[in-house]
């Protein structure tokens, strides 16, 4: 098994990357140029997924490792409700819209797993 040395080498860390670029991708274009405070939102969110998985991993315990885990599922969570909104508002086609919920849907998952092993692992680190 490859060891983990930093937060780039986490896959959930990789998708939520992904998700990252893709949303800001969507943003560019069309309807969401005119509206910036939907467009900072929703990229604000699917930012918020990446990074508290890069703050939690940079923590000193399992515990806040987890905790950041968990608003990063929640930041997953509103990024795949703001795209129904796209697709509702006629943002972002279906395509693209079925593109996010692929991109959230196994990101949550992948998170989830992960949360599950660090509660089951042995080492809980300082906090």
């Amino acid at each position: 098994m490859a060891s983990i040395e930093c937060v780039e080498d986490l896959q959930v860390w990789q998708l939520a990357r992904d998700l990252s670029f893709y949303v800001k991708k969507l943003t560019l274009k069309g309807p969401f140029l005119k509206h910036f405070k939907f467009s900072s939102q929703i990229t604000s969110a699917a930012g918020s997924t990446m990074d508290n998985v890069a703050e939690g991993f940079e923590r000193d315990g399992n515990k806040e490792f987890i905790n950041f885990l968990n608003i990063a599922k929640g930041s997953n969570g509103e990024v795949r409700s703001q795209s129904y909104r796209a697709l509702d508002w006629n943002y972002i086609s279906a395509e693209e819209h079925e593109k996010v919920l692929v991109l959230t849907e196994k990101l949550k998952f992948k998170l989830q797993g992960l949360i599950r092993t660090l509660k089951n692992s042995g080492g809980k680190g300082y906090k």
